[in-house]
């Protein structure tokens, strides 16, 4: 394998989003991950469809789109966990692991050996990080969780979505599971500062990540209005509440993002409006003025930008300088030239399906450059090779 991590070795005990996540980070950084799952049902999203992947007869395979969007570059081996034969495998796969992935409910591990405790006994310098809901201490630590009711409860949804007097105004979730996502990035970074802390200790680490704890720290610049200020955050639909004019409007022929980000930049969008006297007025010459006086600035610029259609206006503000971009649909960003340019979505051979399209690593390195050469792995694809490598026999290790 490719990669800076290609020397490093991760147990992969997690299933859904969170976890996974994490695992196909380091994954992509060139770490050999095994994956371990149920045998006969594997991780809960390989089921989480449709829509599911089809084989080169376009029939639908057991693959989730939700499951091969987060399992890239694995092996996955097939283990009863509850049984000791499982349990002897995923010790031996500890012994030689760098790192290992979690995200069972608090104590699940532990009842059958296989806790952090256990297993650093066997590797002392192990990384042992595990991910739920709500951590591993507190009133709430025994809860089940997902995204969505993450995002709900950290205050997400609240800053979120149109206000409750516009049509639609309600709170909504982000579009993608993003506090699923932040943990496992969270996750990640919180498992390279302890590899590299080992490195100069020679000693693992306990990593205890809750979903909640992430939401709640990505609040971010709504958190800090909120304590510097003391008014509850509203929502402002797609209105910044900080930097104006930063919105959606209208144009002739859709939308369009507007993202003024100074003042200098807000004279030269005023320019190309055809009214540089905006930039003057004493209502919009300072980013504060604008803040308050957002609704009226809008409303002016909305005016001025449904003359002309998107394209029109993105070319001549960009050509200003001004930050501004179309509003892209799925396919249209696939199709964008510098996304195509940067080789953001490749193919992969898969086993059932010929090739398998993934949206890859943003991450890119001079000296140790990613490869993309395994698929999200079928269930319990390497379980033969996984359990050669730890010279169990088959028949032994619960395959």
């Amino acid at each position: 394998m490719a990669g800076p991590l290609s020397h490093i070795r991760v147990l992969d005990l997690s299933r859904i989003m969170a976890g996974p996540w994490a695992g196909q980070i380091l994954a992509d950084l060139g770490a050999d991950v095994v994956k371990v799952e149920r045998p006969g049902l594997g991780d809960d999203t390989r089921a989480w469809g449709p829509p599911f992947l089809k084989d080169q007869s376009g029939a639908e395979t057991r693959e989730a789109g939700y499951y091969l969007c987060v399992n890239r570059g694995k092996r996955s081996i097939t283990i009863e966990l509850d049984k000791p034969e499982g349990q002897r495998v995923v010790r031996a796969l500890a012994a030689r692991s760098d790192i290992v992935l979690e995200n069972f409910k608090v104590g699940t591990l532990k009842r059958f050996g296989l806790g952090y405790d256990d297993l650093k006994a066997l590797n002392p310098g192990l990384i042992y990080c595990s991910i739920t809901g709500f951590g591993q201490t507190g009133p709430r630590r025994d809860a089940a969780a997902y995204d969505f009711m993450i995002q709900a409860m950290c205050g997400l949804m609240s800053v979120t979505g149109e206000p409750d007097d516009k049509p639609g105004g309600c709170p909504e979730k982000v579009g993608v599971p993003i506090v699923d996502i932040m943990s496992g990035m969270y996750a990640t970074i919180a498992v390279l500062a302890a590899l590299a802390r080992r490195s100069e200790t020679g000693r693992g680490d306990y990593i205890d990540i809750a979903m909640l704890d992430v939401g709640t720290a990505c609040l971010a610049n709504q958190a800090m209005n909120y304590l510097v200020s003391g008014k509850v955050p509203q929502r402002t639909g797609n209105a910044h509440p900080n930097i104006q004019p930063q919105d959606v409007f209208g144009t002739r022929d859709g939308h369009m993002v507007l993202v003024v980000g100074n003042d200098g930049q807000f004279g030269k969008a005023c320019e190309v409006l055809g009214h540089a006297e905006w930039s003057k007025d004493d209502r919009f010459a300072r980013n504060a003025g604008r803040v308050r006086n957002r609704a009226q600035l809008t409303t002016l610029i909305g005016e001025v930008l449904r003359e002309r259609d998107t394209a029109d206006w993105v070319v001549r503000l960009e050509a200003a300088g001004v930050p501004c971009g179309p509003i892209n649909s799925v396919p249209q960003v696939f199709a964008d030239a510098q996304v195509r340019h940067r080789g953001m979505l490749v193919d992969i051979p898969h086993p059932l399906a010929g090739t398998v399209a993934q949206v890859v690593s943003p991450m890119r390195f001079s000296e140790a450059a990613l490869a993309f050469e395994r698929a999200p792995p079928l269930l319990g694809e390497h379980t033969a090779d996984i359990l050669r490598e730890l010279g169990i026999e088959e028949a032994q290790g619960a395959a």
